[in-house]
Parts: structure tokens; sequence; C-alpha cells
């Protein structure tokens, strides 16, 4: 006979073992579903773009602000004061030379007009009626029946008629002038760039009433500081690049060079003309120019373009393997990851010129470039914000 004590653990014993087996039953089948649905881990990020060549320039090629401006330029004024009554253009409107851009009240003219009108006329009677008399005495003075103090007398009023008839014809012509300049009219054929006065106001003589920038001509005016001053020489090359109008390059020569420094800025007005001009181009269109660096020489008018392509990164994606600069490219068959030897010319606040190395659609990782190593695979992904945004 078994002992009772036996039998109770026996019998713990195995419930024991039958919950064990029931917990390892229900494991199994997780743990071939984890093992099951793990994958490989997906290839890391990189911010990373194509670079394109800078265009128009090497290296050593000066960039400025650039801004389209009228070649000549001037403030529309009435010639005497008066009260507007009349305005016909608007800021930005076109007009076309001889047209009236304002109007005057011409009230007061027109009694000025009217009253140098008037004393014309009584000049000239008066000047008939001493050129009467003059012909009365003289022919009397040859048959001795006046005295020739009287023949004198009367040529002395005759030459002051004269005079006074000559000197209303000014006047009338004066006031005449002056009803016509009651209305402002436009001397070449332009573009209204200002309003200055309002219709009801009461105008100085030559205060600004409108301004006008004369079509034709347009010139691309930068502001050169002193230190590039001798890089720059009348009649040297240059392109011009305009956001407004992407992908185009605009030729252009340098046809004058300020020979003082603004007194504000310190900086010396640079102006290039377009060759050939183009439509396209509109005034006040802000852009970029691009300028060969003359190295001071004075004489060279070097075309901008000639050198090696060059390329601006920003300054992050310069990793430097010991003295030598390199960037990480990603290859375009497998997506892995290759470092570059490039050549640098210069760095800036945020940004490096790299001169050789690349090529035209490179792409090439722009941050995180001491995190990535050769060869690995990633997966590019442009930034969040480019230079273009900024």
């Amino acid at each position: 006979m078994i002992p009772p004590i036996l039998t109770y653990t026996t019998r713990r014993y195995r419930q024991r073992a039958s919950a064990a087996a029931l917990i390892l039953a229900a494991l199994l089948p997780l743990s071939a579903c984890s093992h099951h649905a793990s994958t490989p881990a997906s290839p890391p990020l990189v911010v990373a773009l194509p670079v394109h060549p800078q265009q128009g320039g090497g290296p050593d090629a000066l960039r400025f602000p650039a801004e389209v401006a009228s070649r000549y330029t001037n403030v529309m004024s009435f010639r005497i004061a008066g009260k507007i009554i009349e305005r016909n253009v608007r800021l930005g409107d076109a007009v076309r030379q001889g047209q009236i851009l304002a109007r005057l009240d011409p009230a007061d003219a027109q009694q000025q007009a009217t009253s140098a009108q008037a004393a014309l006329d009584a000049a000239k009677h008066r000047l008939t009626f001493a050129q009467l008399q003059l012909d009365r005495d003289r022919a009397q003075s040859e048959q001795n029946l006046i005295a020739a103090s009287q023949l004198e007398q009367t040529q002395d009023s005759y030459t002051a008629a004269l005079d006074a008839r000559e000197q209303a014809a000014a006047q009338q012509s004066v006031a005449q002038n002056n009803l016509q300049y009651n209305t402002l009219r436009a001397e070449h054929d332009g573009f209204i760039t200002s309003e200055n006065a309002d219709t009801g106001q009461v105008v100085a003589a030559g205060q600004a009433v409108y301004g006008l920038a004369w079509s034709g001509d347009t010139d691309v005016t930068i502001d050169a500081p002193e230190g590039r001053l001798a890089s720059i020489t009348v009649g040297q090359q240059a392109i011009v690049t305009f956001p407004a109008l992407p992908n185009r390059r605009f030729e252009a020569r340098v046809r004058e060079v300020a020979p003082a420094a603004d007194p504000q800025s310190r900086t010396y007005r640079v102006k290039l003309s377009l060759s050939p001009p183009n439509r396209d181009v509109r005034l006040g269109m802000t852009g970029e120019a691009t300028l060969a660096n003359a190295g001071g020489q004075g004489g060279g008018t070097a075309a901008v373009g000639n050198g090696a392509a060059t390329f601006v990164v920003p300054a992050t994606a310069i990793f430097h393997q010991g003295a030598q600069p390199a960037v990480w490219v990603v290859r375009p068959k497998d997506s892995t990851l290759e470092l570059r030897p490039v050549a640098t010319s210069r760095y800036d606040a945020a940004t490096a010129t790299v001169t050789s190395g690349l090529q035209d659609g490179d792409q090439v990782v722009l941050a995180g470039v001491h995190t990535v190593f050769a060869g690995e695979s990633v997966h590019p992904v442009p930034p969040l914000f480019t230079s273009a945004d900024r």
C-alpha cells in the first residue's frame, strides 16, 4: 500500500508538469510567428541631392546681386504753380511721347493770356498811328512846313511804339506758354515709375508729379565694394541670370563704373548693358550678375565661363580624409556610398566651391558625412529646405 503522503506529492508533481507543458505548447506558436515576421533592416536614410555646375564663371568669378533699371529716367513736373484738376495715368502705365499726363486749373492762365493779347492789340494800334504820323511829318518836313524838332519827336514816338509792340508780343508769348504749361505731357516713350501728387493738390513749379523711365535701353546695375573694384573694367563680359526667367542666361558687358562711391553704402555703382537687349527682361527685375575676375590687371575682358566646371556645395558635405577634402557620392546603380576626393578653391560661411572631382548630376551627401562608411547601402532623400527656398 502506497503511503498517503507519497500519493499527494505525486499528484502535485503531475499537476505542475501538466501546467508547464500547456505553457510551453502556448509559447511555441508565438515563437514561430515572431521568427517568421522578422525582416532585414532597411537601408539608412541620408540627405543627398544631385549637384550641377555653377552657371557662368569659374572659381574666381565675381558675383553680385543685380537689378534691371532704365538707362534714362526723369521726374515729370509742371513748370508753373497751380492746382491739379486731372490725372490721366497711374503707376506702371506705359505712355507715349506727347501724351497728356495731367492738367492744372487753367483759369488764371487763360485770364493772363487774354490780358496779354489785349495789350498786344493796343500796342499794334499805337504803332500804326505812330507810323502814319511819322509819314505825314516827313512829308511836311521836306516842304519845310514843320520844324526839325517836331519831326524828331514824331520819330521818337514811333520808336517807342515799335518797342512797346515788341514787348507786348513777348508778354503775350509768355502768357501763351504758361497756358500750355498747365498741361503736363510725356517727353519720351516710357513707363510711369512713381506718383508724387494727387488730384486737387496745389503744387509748386518744378514739384515732382510723376517719375518716368524711358523705354528702350536698359541697364543691369550692381553695387561693387571697393575691394573688388580693381577687378572690374569697362567692356568686361558678364553673365546675368534672373529667378523670374529660370534656365536662361543673358550676356552683358560693363558699360560704366561710377567714379565715386555712394555716400551711404560706400559701394560703387556698376552698369551693365545686355547684348543684345531682350524684351523679356523687364524693369525692376532682380537677379545675379557674374563677372570674370580680371585679377586687377585692368585690361582683361576675359569671357565668363571659359574655365573648368565648378560646383558649390554646402560646407557640411565636405569630409576630410586626412588633409584631402572629399565628398560622399551615392552610386546610381546600387545606391551605395563612394568616398570621392575633390579639390576646393574657397570656403564661404555656409558653402564650399569644388573645382574638380565631381561631375554634373552626381548625388552628393549633404549632411551626416561622419556617420556613414564606404560601400554602405543607403536611401537618399532630399533636404527639407534648399538654398532656393531661403
